[in-house]
């Protein structure tokens, strides 16, 4: 256990407790906000609930618990992990649902980096020991294409390129309803949900998140889109079509309809990382690989379109 001390800094004045301790002390927000309620953040010498405001200068005092190793990376085969394209640089892979990009705390299903270390991949060693060689990711209930770096070079080059929003990355949804209009763009900016930890939200506070979409066909109930990303934020697809009041369908956590869900024997969003476009790290060349729709997403826009 480390105890530390300090006044509550203006730029973070009329934040929530939780989130104030996150920012200050590199936690999550989950975190954190256990951290909170189990007393061990005092505000001017009292607990607070961890949705009380803090105000600038008043005294923090929290206990912050002893570090806890990174997860590692163990190499497991992961059933259904496609490599689609891989040279000395880069690894393509068509990700299947249930898996995560890399390990976290509280994951102990398979991941992408342990699936390819069990297929003799080597990566890059850049980036955090347990997601060396991630460059992006995806949920992991969704599925679809995934650039991995095995060169530093590559790391090093497609680090900046996703953040300079160079990448062209787009995505295969279907969201209950029509869209109106049937083309346009969400500019919406996505902070942690206020009250649900596991969830994200549209906030003030968030960081710009921009999504594009084109209605490729409508259904009776729903609607199959194109929608190409132009930020990257977590949950950033699920997130905006919730806030129009268009989930994407089987997304219970985003207010999906459980009926249609059902129906579509769904158990996750129908939602797809279907093309990948970025110019080659070493080479230069443009790139693009297109990832078909797995069983379940197929099964799904099939009964949808009878």
């Amino acid at each position: 256990m480390t105890q530390r001390s300090l006044p509550v800094p203006d730029g973070l004045d009329g934040m929530r407790l939780d989130q104030a301790v996150s920012r200050l002390f590199g936690l999550s927000r989950t975190a954190a906000a256990t951290l909170v309620e189990a007393g061990d953040a005092l505000v001017d010498g009292f607990p607070r609930p961890k949705s009380d405001k803090v105000s600038a200068g008043s005294w923090l005092e929290v206990t912050l618990p002893a570090p806890v190793a990174p997860p590692s990376v163990v190499a497991e085969p992961v059933t259904g992990l496609a490599i689609v394209y891989s040279d000395d640089d880069i690894v393509v892979v068509d990700k299947p649902v249930g898996v995560a990009a890399h390990p976290s705390p509280g994951w102990t299903g398979p991941t992408v980096v342990g699936g390819l270390a069990a297929m003799g991949q080597n990566v890059a060693t850049s980036g955090a020991a347990e997601r060396q060689g991630v460059v992006h990711r995806l949920d992991v209930g969704t599925t679809g294409l995934m650039v991995v770096a095995k060169s530093e070079i590559a790391y090093s080059v497609l680090k900046r390129a996703f953040k300079e929003r160079e990448v062209d990355k787009r995505y295969h949804a279907i969201v209950q309803g029509h869209l109106d209009p049937l083309r346009g763009t969400i500019d919406a900016p996505i902070d942690r949900h206020p009250t649900a930890d596991y969830k994200y939200a549209v906030m003030n506070s968030g960081k710009p998140s921009v999504t594009h979409y084109d209605t490729l066909e409508a259904f009776r109930s729903a609607s199959l889109i194109d929608v190409k990303l132009e930020t990257g934020r977590t949950h950033q697809i699920r997130v905006h079509f919730s806030a129009m009041r268009h989930p994407c369908v089987g997304d219970l956590t985003y207010g999906a309809d459980p009926t249609l869900s059902a129906r579509l024997k769904l158990n996750r969003q129908w939602l797809h990382a279907r093309e990948l476009g970025f110019l080659h790290p070493r080479t230069h060349d443009e790139v693009r690989f297109v990832s078909d729709y797995p069983d379940d997403l197929r099964y799904a826009l099939d009964v949808l379109q009878d």
